[in-house]
């Protein structure tokens, strides 16, 4: 239940959004409606009027927008934060007198009783409020109070109404009244935070590539011959570029090709095992070159239209000179060892975890915003952060808190493949986006359902996806066994259900070799060697990946994410969805075939109404892959897909 400010018989509680009682805050995008509710009522009867309040950041007025009873005691309106920040948002309700004056007055003046007193008690209600209204306003208030007070015209011809009346139910006067309320004995609700992010934070396309495979097979890649890469890159349409990270690499315990353990003095080694004698995270690999060559790199992209997301992975190769300098900050074993990275069975000799129950926690957590800092001093404004459901909840929205303050525009991308709680979590504690279980979402079901709890439940609050559809470490049996056509539907799904989503360079050519059977590591993992590619030799999804970008872009529908509708098809292995725009910008619908191996036919059974298509009305579909149109009648139609032609199609429909 809300507190109150003062004496009030209103209570405000079931407020949304809010996040474990106002805890954490939500999430919204500059320039969008947020979606605003409550349950709000008092004891008795009488009429009640409720508004939302809200400040932006630096902001000490409030401004407000009304709340309407859509039934049920259950409130809700929107506000639209224009500014990206910290917003702060209150919901407060106030008895109504005059209004239910009003009310009453019409029921007893129809069942035709005697209102003489109701008309003096309204006139003194117009009196006690005339200090409030503009002296400009006053004569329309003082012609009113005159009417209520005429002499009555009673009794007259039955079918004439009392003129009093008429004049005590006129809108004109309500509204009025309504623009300057009478608040006394208002309720308010506990104040809430809203984070409001740039449209980034919610909508890009994402392209990870390693700078050094830039080179030849022999010859490692600079930030130079990298940036060269940044206009086919943007051609494509994508919007982030993601750089594994780009320190010095330690030479202990290095590993090999394949992730062996005996790696060759031609060996390169991991780029998270960061950390050698050239110096630690805030130093540049020298065969990529130096910071300046970064800068240049970072300029480079930005020309393109593109941002640069570095990986911030907290850990250390065993010549970090953090190992040295604050051996404090690892696990000591007991024969004086330090404790390297594990996830069971999987083994990182090559890596060194952090320990937060240092007793140098100050140290640490400064050490660690410095390094950030750094990075934010070079250009860089999204960090993608490695596993930081292994660190310190506590440094993350500390980190987090300290630098957005600082920085709203900065995006923090969360890899954290966990339990959901946790996941969730760390979207709670600040972390702007995450990745999800969208690999391993293959069927239909399964699609559903994960979209279902993302989309239409209270995560979608706070909890804003990436779509990969691979990484470096994560090669689906989906796309080992299923060739182009699954990677051209698994794009189609990444980029078309997730506002913002992602590939692993290699993605283009269909590479879908695993290191072994059963395993979802590449084979000749770029992780631990130099991937130079051909990216002219087929297959080759580049024009099909560009055109899904533009597709994107040119319509807003599919900037949203809660606004996604599923719809259903009498085959288990097609699946069909739509995107509505706010704007009534249109609308997009998709039908793909799930399945890589072989055509698919089925019936599809739409949502009229969450296409914006008034029944019995036909409706056209353009195919925006292919171009062709189709008029459609009613809710059913027929489709057949051919994943070796096209696996899907992506229909605007035009009504």
């Amino acid at each position: 239940m809300a507190a109150t400010n003062g004496p009030s018989h209103i209570i405000i509680e079931a407020v949304r959004p809010q996040l474990d009682c106002g805890r954490y805050r939500a999430k919204a995008v500059a320039g969008d409606a947020v979606a605003v509710e409550a349950d709000i009522y008092r004891d008795g009867t009488p009429e009640l009027r409720a508004v939302v309040r809200y400040r932006g950041p630096g902001g000490t007025r409030w401004s407000e927008e009304p709340l309407v009873h859509v039934g049920n005691d259950h409130w809700a309106g929107t506000f639209r934060p224009e500014r990206v920040g910290r917003y702060q948002y209150s919901i407060q309700a106030w008895t109504d007198y005059f209004a239910t004056w009003r009310r009453d007055l019409h029921k007893k003046a129809s069942a035709g009783l005697d209102v003489d007193l109701e008309l003096e008690e309204g006139a003194r209600l117009i009196e006690a409020r005339m200090d409030s209204i503009p002296a400009s306003r006053q004569k329309r208030l003082k012609d009113a109070i005159a009417k209520l007070r005429a002499p009555s015209s009673r009794p007259g011809p039955a079918d004439k109404p009392d003129a009093r009346v008429t004049a005590a139910l006129d809108p004109k006067l309500d509204e009025l009244l309504a623009k300057y309320p009478d608040r006394q004995g208002a309720a308010s609700s506990d104040v809430f935070g809203l984070t409001v992010d740039r449209e980034r934070a919610r909508f890009g396309a994402w392209y990870e590539f390693f700078p050094r495979s830039t080179g030849t097979k022999t010859k490692h890649g600079t930030f130079k011959t990298a940036a060269k890469e940044l206009r086919r890159i943007a051609d494509m349409g994508f919007d982030v570029v993601y750089l594994p990270p780009i320190h010095p690499i330690g030479r202990a315990f290095r590993k090999g090709r394949n992730n062996t353990l005996d790696a060759t003095p031609d060996d390169i080694g991991s780029p998270w095992a960061i950390g050698g004698p050239e110096g630690g995270h805030t130093a540049i690999h020298p065969d990529l070159g130096t910071i300046d060559d970064f800068d240049d790199f970072v300029s480079e992209a930005e020309r393109a239209g593109l941002e640069v997301c570095l990986d911030f992975a907290i850990q250390c190769s065993p010549d970090h000179p953090w190992v040295t300098e604050h051996p404090d900050w690892f696990v000591q074993r007991p024969d004086g060892s330090i404790q390297y990275a594990e996830n069971p069975p999987k083994k990182y000799q090559d890596i060194y975890p952090v320990n937060f129950d240092t007793e140098d926690q100050e140290g640490l957590w400064t050490e660690l915003r410095g390094v950030l800092e750094f990075w934010i001093s070079h250009g860089v404004k999204i960090f993608r952060v490695d596993n930081p459901h292994t660190k310190s909840f506590a440094f993350w929205e500390w980190v987090i808190d300290e630098l957005t303050a600082k920085d709203p525009d900065l995006i923090f991308l969360s890899e954290a493949f966990t339990r959901p709680k946790v996941m969730y979590a760390l979207a709670k504690l600040g972390f702007t986006q995450s990745y999800t279980y969208f690999t391993w979402r293959n069927t239909r079901w399964d699609l559903t359902e994960y979209l279902t709890e993302l989309t239409q439940t209270p995560v979608a609050e706070f909890f804003r996806p990436n779509f990969f559809a691979n990484t470096p470490d994560i090669l689906h049996e989906y796309l080992q066994m299923g060739g182009p056509p699954a990677f051209k539907i698994r794009f189609v799904l990444a980029s078309l259900l997730s506002p913002s989503y992602g590939i692993y360079s290699g993605y283009e050519l269909c590479e879908n070799v695993p290191v072994k059977e059963g395993s979802e590591e590449y084979l000749n993992s770029e992780k631990f060697e130099l991937r130079p590619r051909d990216w002219k030799k087929g297959p080759n999804l580049v024009g099909y990946i560009t055109r899904i970008n533009d597709i994107r872009k040119k319509h807003p529908a599919l900037r949203g994410f809660t606004n996604l509708t599923f719809h259903q098809a009498d085959k288990d292995s097609v699946l069909v969805f739509s995107k509505s725009a706010p704007e009534g910008d249109g609308t997009i619908l998709a039908i793909v075939n799930l399945n890589p191996f072989h055509w698919e036919e089925a019936t599809v059974h739409l949502d009229l109404d969450a296409l914006g298509v008034e029944p019995g009305e036909p409706f056209e579909v353009h195919d925006l892959i292919t171009e062709t149109r189709y008029v459609w009648n009613g809710p059913s139609s027929y489709v057949r897909l051919d994943p070796q032609e096209e696996p899907a199609h992506i229909f605007r429909v035009q009504t």
